[in-house]
Parts: C-alpha cells; structure tokens; sequence
C-alpha cells in the first residue's frame, strides 16, 4: 500500500499475498487483488519501503531498492524491525555515527541524557495533570540540570536512581485509575507476572518498534545509549528515545482501561528464569490483536507540532522519525542545543 506525503512516496507491503518487483526501469507494486502500480526509478518517488511478513519481493527489487538508496525495512506483522537492506557502498553517515561515540566521552553526552530523563518527567507530569492526579515534584528539572558529574556512567547512575524513584511515585498513581480486579501493586517490566503489567509491555514493546526504525532511518546507532547503559543485546538509544513517548502510550492505556475486564486475560506457560517453566497472564489472543491495532492507530494521529520543513501539524509517527534527524544533527554539531518536542495530551 502506498503512502504519500509532499515530495516522497512510502510504500509498504503489509497484506498477504501483495509483491515487489521489478518491470522494464521502474519498481511494480502489486496487491492480493491483482491490481498494480508502477513507479519509474528515475523519477524518485519512492523514500522508504516497508517489507512485512506475508508479502513477497523479487531480489531484482531488492537490488534496485540498494542501488538507489532507497531506506528499506522488513519487518513482522507487529511492526518489528527485523532487518534493513544497506548498499554496501553507502558510507555517506559514517560522520553521524561517529559524533554518536564521541559523545560519550565528552558532555555533550551528559547533556542529553540529563535531557532524555528531563522531557520523561515532563511527559509524566502531564498524564498526573490530566487526570487530577499529584504531578511529581516540580523541583526535579532543577535539580538535574544542576547535577554535576565527571563521567557518563556516574550520571548514568545518579539520573537513574532519580527516574526509578520519580517512576514509582507516577506508577502507584496511575494504576489507580485502572479496574481494581486487574490492578498490580507496583510497574514491573521484563517477564511481569500479571496482566496489567503485561499490557503495558506490549504497548511499549509497539513503540520500540516504531521508536528503533525512526533510529535507523536517521543513520543513528540504536544499541549506543547515553542514559540507559551500553549492554550485549540492548538497544540502549531506543531505550532512552522511548522515555520520551512512554506517557502517551500510559495515557492511551488509560483512556482504553474500560474496555478491559478480567475474563480478557488468560494463563500462559512461559520461561521466567534460569530455564524454568512458570504461569504469566496475558490478554487473550483476540484482545492483543485488536490492542495492536488500535495502538498503529495511536500511530497516524496527529498532533500540534509543526513538521521541520513546512506544515503546523503532523502525525505522533512523523514526529518520531523528525526527532531522530534532529537528533542525529545536533550530534553532528549543525544544531546548537536539542530539546525533544513533547506533544500536549488532548
């Protein structure tokens, strides 16, 4: 399915059975009717491509993909980016990547990890205002900017002990305005035992995906962090790109808690730990599906912030992607400061 913006032409193949190909100079979409679009190479019409399981493309594609540079994703069903196609001859972002890893040596670093956990608190602070709830303190935004530290991973470890405390205080609130028969006593992440939690994993999980291809495609390193640590496995710049989204993905929980009741939750058999079997509860099949839908939903709303180059409005998943370019240029020094624009709740 085509998706079309000002100058660029993003094309994602998303239903069973739909084809990439390639046809006398040109790229050809086809869809699981039979109907087909073509697009001539020459004319630059298509910016990104998303390949997700159940479609099909020919490896002529694949290489015209590469040869003209063309950003190309594939992906699960659930939005989870698997693979990227690169043209080995593309060095022109080495430049980006490499600002990414002095960053870390200079306070350039500290400076955006202090930011990172700064614009949470604030995105916290508007789901407690929403719903009436106490805002954590006021104070906090001073204290960080003041913090001083000799060294990323000493602020790493101070910024994180503020976040986990802040963190409980805003959890502890909000769980109140969920249904009282599925309501945990504190925010658990990784293998949580209960239901609620479990939501909350997956509706991250769903902006981990958008957040890790938005990385990508600004040429960033996701696995380089600044206030989550640098680990074998972890995607610590997703990680700290997240933080500054998680409040609209609570909020949005929030406005959906009606809808869920106990009898939507069941009982899986999962690995908890050192390679034992243990019961989880999750939302039921069907309730995850439509979970995950309404959250792409979240996705395509737009929100009132103006787009880089032109226009007052844009989508939560434009934002995403423009906030990993800006990013990638203060990085590089052709911006002066970053300040993540944080969208305001409805």
């Amino acid at each position: 399915m085509p998706f079309r913006n000002a100058k660029t032409l993003k094309v994602e193949l998303s239903d069973y059975g739909s084809y990439l190909g390639r046809a006398e100079g040109c790229f050809e979409v086809r869809n699981k009717n039979g109907q087909t679009e073509r697009y001539p190479h020459f004319e630059k019409e298509i910016g990104e491509a998303v390949l997700k399981s159940g479609s099909y493309v020919s490896v002529d594609a694949l290489i015209d993909l590469a040869l003209w540079n063309i950003d190309t994703y594939v992906m699960t069903r659930r939005n989870r980016v698997v693979a990227v196609l690169k043209n080995l001859e593309d060095d022109s972002h080495v430049q980006t990547r490499v600002a990414q890893y002095q960053a870390l040596c200079n306070e350039k670093g500290i400076d955006i990890a202090k930011q990172i956990l700064i614009s949470k608190v604030e995105g916290q602070n508007q789901v407690l205002r929403k719903y009436n709830l106490k805002p954590l303190d006021a104070d906090i935004r001073r204290q960080v900017e003041n913090m001083e530290f000799s060294s990323l991973e000493s602020a790493r470890k101070k910024l994180m002990v503020t976040e986990s405390h802040s963190a409980k205080s805003y959890f502890k609130q909000i769980f109140g305005l969920f249904p009282k028969n599925i309501r945990p006593e504190k925010r658990a992440g990784f293998k949580a035992y209960d239901g609620l939690n479990n939501v909350f994993n997956f509706a991250y999980y769903v902006l981990k995906c958008r957040v890790h291809k938005a990385l990508l495609k600004a040429k960033l390193e996701p696995y380089l962090g600044f206030l989550h640590s640098v680990q074998v496995g972890k995607p610590s710049l997703v990680c700290d790109f997240q933080e500054l989204y998680r409040y609209l993905i609570d909020d949005f929980l929030i406005e959906r808690s009606q809808k869920l009741h106990k009898k939507d939750f069941v009982f899986v058999t999962d690995f908890m730990m050192h390679l034992k079997m243990g019961k989880r509860i999750h939302l039921c099949e069907f309730e995850t599906d439509e979970l995950g839908e309404d959250l792409n939903l979240l996705f395509d709303r737009v929100v009132e912030i103006s787009r880089i180059r032109h226009g007052s409005k844009q989508t939560l998943d434009t934002l995403i992607n423009e906030e990993a370019y800006l990013f990638a240029k203060f990085l590089r020094h052709e911006r002066e400061t970053w300040v993540p624009r944080i969208p305001s709740l409805a």
